[in-house]
């Protein structure tokens, strides 16, 4: 069932809520929306679980908020959305800037509703180099990525999708992924991409409390497999699974395997 709900700003954030039991609540990466993972939704949803898809503000459905364009805005927005529905114990997943968003939602929000995290491709705890800070993008390709969504995002968009398999999928599926991140807000995918650039979540993550799985693909060329050494001396309580025929696109090129390594880590 489609729902629209009200945030802070009474921006409209819009969630597809199906099915019944233990709630898995899914924020979606950059620059997609929450239908990215419907090869996870047709897997839970015989298996008992209650998905709830998350469109980020300015993705999919949901409206563009310019002012706060943060992670912070990100996060309450998924407390909105928490709230609202009434969710206990529910086992939140993100993936790439979706669960960098999950990461400040944790800490911020103190895992309100929270039981379980997983991190999927994780853009964490930073997404770019820094002088100390030898891990992820260069400054200045991010910087690139901003200015080719101002003159060609079509081509941006592409070149981008183009970077996130191991396993070249079938062209149809590339064009519908492309067709997806489309959708989104020229002017939110712009924001969302100098947020990516400018925040560092390594205090947040930190502040999770509970159990997290993190999920990464070994040949991934958005967010390096390096990223996992430092999630893990940084988070209390995980467990990593590499993904040793994935690149960044975890949920394409070992679909399977992701869906049944997320099913074992939720029944624990």
């Amino acid at each position: 069932m489609k729902k629209t709900i009200k945030g802070k700003k009474n921006n409209a954030i819009a969630v597809e809520d199906i099915g019944e039991g233990k709630p898995l609540v899914f924020l979606h990466g950059w620059p997609f929306d929450h239908r990215m993972f419907e090869y996870q939704y047709n897997y839970f949803l015989p298996r008992g679980y209650r998905i709830i898809g998350i469109d980020l503000r300015g993705f999919g459905d949901s409206d563009l908020i310019i002012d706060d364009y943060s992670y912070n805005g990100l996060a309450d927005d998924v407390k909105s959305v928490m709230e609202e529905l009434q969710l206990e114990e529910a086992i939140l997943v993100g993936f790439s800037m979706g669960a960098a968003a999950a990461v400040r939602y944790m800490a911020r929000h103190q895992s309100y509703g929270v039981q379980k995290l997983i991190l999927i491709s994780a853009a964490a705890p930073q997404f770019v180099k820094r002088p100390y800070y030898l891990t992820g993008w260069k400054k200045a390709d991010i910087t690139q990525v901003i200015e080719q969504i101002q003159i060609n995002r079509p081509k941006m968009i592409q070149d981008f999708v183009k970077q996130l398999f191991h396993e070249k999928p079938y062209a149809v599926y590339r064009d519908w992924l492309i067709n997806t991140a489309l959708k989104a807000s020229s002017y939110g995918t712009l924001l969302s991409a100098i947020m990516m650039r400018e925040e560092n979540l390594s205090k947040d993550l930190e502040k999770i409390p509970v159990s997290t799985l993190i999920c990464h693909g070994e040949k991934d060329q958005i967010c390096s497999y390096q990223l996992t050494e430092e999630m893990s001396q940084l988070i209390p309580q995980n467990l990593v699974v590499p993904f040793r025929k994935s690149g960044h696109a975890i949920f394409h090129d070992e679909t399977d395997k992701l869906n049944r390594t997320m099913l074992r880590f939720a029944q624990k």
